[in-house]
C-alpha cells in the first residue's frame, strides 16, 4: 500500500470555547480556538497538564461538546448531531487511542480489536480478516487469544492501536498515548502509529507534554491556558 498525499481540511475548529461550571465558579478550559487539520496530516497538540489539549481532542472526537463555536469533522457539523448520530459518526469516522488503553478485560485481544466492527454490521469473515490483518501489523497475532491482563503495557497499547485502526477510520485521535509507557516502549508505539498513518493515509492527531513524542508529528500546535500559543511545522 503506497503513501497517501495530504489533501483538504478534515477538521475545522472555529472560535471554540469550553466552559465548566464548578459550583458557583465558571472555569474556561478553551478560549477561542481556531484550528484546521488537513486530511492525512500528522499533528501534535503539545502543552502542560491543564493547557486544554485533552479537552480539545475530546471535542474534535465528539466525546464532549463545545460551549461555543463550530466544529466540523469530515464535512459534518458535529455540534448539530444528537447522541445517537454522534455515536454512529464516531464509529464510522474515528478511532481512539487512550493513555490508559481502555481495553475490555473480559474480552480476548482478538475480541477487543473486533468490538468496533460489531457495531458496523460486517460479516463474521470480514471481521476476522480485518482483525487478523491488524494484529499481524502490530505483531500480536500470536497473542490473539490472550486476555489484556496477561500483556505488557506496550502490548496493550498495540492492541489499542489495532482497535483504533480496524474500522479504517478517516481520523485517529490519541490522547497522551505514551504517558503510561517507559521511554523505549513509548518510542516503539509512536513509530508504529506513524507507520500506520503513512500507510493508510488516515489523519493522526495526538497530544503530549513530551518534546520527544512531539517529534513524531509533522506539525506541532502548542497550547497553554486554553489557547493556542504557537503553530509550526515540526523540525
Amino acid at each position: 500500500m503506497g503513501q497517501v498525499e495530504v489533501s483538504a481540511a478534515l477538521i475545522s475548529v472555529k472560535d471554540v470555547e469550553k466552559r465548566y461550571q464548578l459550583g458557583k465558579t465558571e472555569a474556561q478550559a478553551l478560549a477561542g480556538i481556531n484550528l484546521e487539520v488537513a486530511a492525512g496530516e500528522r499533528l501534535c497538540l503539545m502543552g502542560p497538564s491543564g493547557s486544554g489539549k485533552s479537552t480539545l481532542l475530546n471535542i474534535i472526537g465528539c466525546i464532549d461538546k463545545a460551549s461555543a463555536g463550530l466544529v466540523i469533522v469530515d464535512g459534518e457539523d458535529t455540534g448539530g448531531l444528537d447522541d445517537a448520530r454522534l455515536s454512529r459518526f464516531r464509529n464510522r469516522t474515528m478511532g481512539f487511542i487512550f493513555q490508559t488503553f481502555n481495553l475490555i478485560p473480559v474480552l480476548s485481544v482478538f475480541e477487543n480489536v473486533e468490538y468496533p466492527l460489531l457495531l458496523q454490521g460486517l460479516s463474521a469473515k470480514e471481521r476476522k480478516d480485518r482483525v487478523l490483518e491488524l494484529l499481524e501489523r502490530v505483531a500480536l497475532a500470536d497473542f490473539r487469544k490472550r486476555s489484556p491482563e496477561n500483556l505488557s503495557g506496550g502490548q496493550r497499547q498495540r492492541v489499542a492501536v489495532a482497535r483504533a485502526l480496524v474500522t479504517r477510520p478517516r481520523l485517529v485521535i490519541a490522547d497522551e498515548p505514551t504517558a503510561a509507557l517507559d521511554h523505549a516502549t513509548g518510542a516503539s508505539i509512536m513509530k508504529l502509529m506513524v507507520e500506520m498513518n503513512e500507510l493508510s493515509g488516515s489523519t493522526l492527531v495526538f497530544s503530549t507534554h513530551d518534546q520527544a513524542v512531539a517529534g513524531y508529528a509533522k506539525r506541532v500546535v502548542r497550547m497553554i491556558d486554553g489557547r493556542i500559543a504557537s503553530d509550526e511545522a515540526a523540525a
